[in-house]
């Protein structure tokens, strides 16, 4: 009996199919890297996280949404701290995917304790850009291919840029920005090292905590990131390209 995966009626079907399923993936992965090298250049007006709130609308979501823009060199070195202290330490370090912790992350998955989050700031920015909300296997795969084209384009620096303005740091305010006015009621420019640990504290769900009035769970994460502060340091982000 001739062998069907090469007989010329398999060869006829499929080998169109895996050339315009090879083009479309390029086509994609040209498309992908032309607007991250958009990025070097345009703060965008729009990413996946937003619109995705925008089309749900999830119960509590504001009619408006509040954000306006804040340049890297606005934004206080211990609000940058802040959110790599509590976020991502070794953010400097990494090539945008922390391999150490996505092995331990897997390893208690496939022990039965859940999908925990092993993400990096890179990851991060990725899913927020691009990608859509959830802890599933599909998502968490994409963010890695994603993340390395981001780092590999924009670098550190911009990276952290992009995530500390479109970040939701309450339900529909996005970006440092529009996080300290509408929490504080004053410019990014004119926060406490406090102020920014509370906004850091609050980023794993923005949803559930405040950061003014804090509850207790916010003022004691506050005042681990300020210690972590202190041992990294400001030149922890000095050390960013």
């Amino acid at each position: 009996m001739a062998n069907r995966r090469s007989s010329p009626l398999f060869c006829y079907l499929f080998r169109p199919l895996w050339r315009v399923l090879w083009r479309a993936l390029l086509a994609l992965g040209v498309l992908l890297t032309l607007l991250i090298l958009s990025l070097k250049v345009i703060d965008p007006p729009i990413w996946s996280w937003l619109i995705w709130r925008e089309v749900t609308t999830p119960a509590g979501y504001p009619d408006n949404y509040r954000h306006h823009w804040v340049d890297i060199e606005q934004i206080p070195v211990k609000v940058q701290l802040a959110v790599v202290a509590s976020e991502d330490q070794r953010f400097p370090l990494h090539g945008g995917i922390d391999l150490q912790a996505v092995r331990e992350a897997v390893e208690d998955a496939l022990d039965g304790k859940g999908l925990r989050g092993a993400s990096t700031l890179t990851q991060q920015t990725a899913k927020n850009l691009f990608l859509w909300p959830g802890r599933d296997w599909v998502r968490k795969a994409l963010e890695a291919p994603l993340a390395l084209m981001l780092e590999g384009i924009l670098g550190k620096r911009r990276i952290l840029e992009l995530y500390l303005n479109i970040a939701e740091f309450a339900p529909g305010v996005y970006g440092v920005g529009a996080a300290s006015e509408y929490w504080y009621q004053r410019p990014i420019e004119q926060v406490s090292a406090d102020q920014a640990a509370r906004l850091a504290a609050i980023l794993p769900n923005p949803w559930l905590y405040q950061a003014q009035p804090a509850s207790a769970y916010v003022r004691q994460k506050a005042d681990w990131i300020r210690q972590q502060m202190q041992q990294l340091g400001p030149d922890w982000i000095e050390r960013l390209d």
